[in-house]
């Protein structure tokens, strides 16, 4: 019975650790947190590898159209880590296994 729960244990963190999602992305020893700047997010964590300009949404009202922007930072680790903006603020942060 050990032997099964150890290994659906080990099988959930293998899952897990496939794709993870954050709400902060260390940068040397600073933190960036969802709804960052930009601007903020580069200072702190340096020139992207990748940007990418992925599309645009309306903004509040139907307004005007915020741009959406996907930055790549990585591999740390073994991860490679997507953060992606709208409208210049950083709505999502997003890991991958490289």
């Amino acid at each position: 019975m050990k032997a099964i729960t150890a290994m659906a244990c080990c099988l959930a963190l293998g899952l897990f650790s496939l794709s993870a999602t954050a709400n902060t992305f260390r940068c040397g020893n600073q933190l960036v947190s969802i709804g960052d700047r930009a601007f903020m997010v580069q200072r702190k964590c340096g020139e992207p590898v990748a940007r990418e300009a992925v599309g645009y949404t309306v903004g509040e009202y139907n307004q005007r159209e915020l741009p959406i922007e996907e930055w790549v930072y990585g591999p740390r680790g073994g991860m490679l880590y997507f953060l992606r903006f709208v409208g210049n603020r950083l709505v999502s942060i997003d890991g991958q296994r490289n």
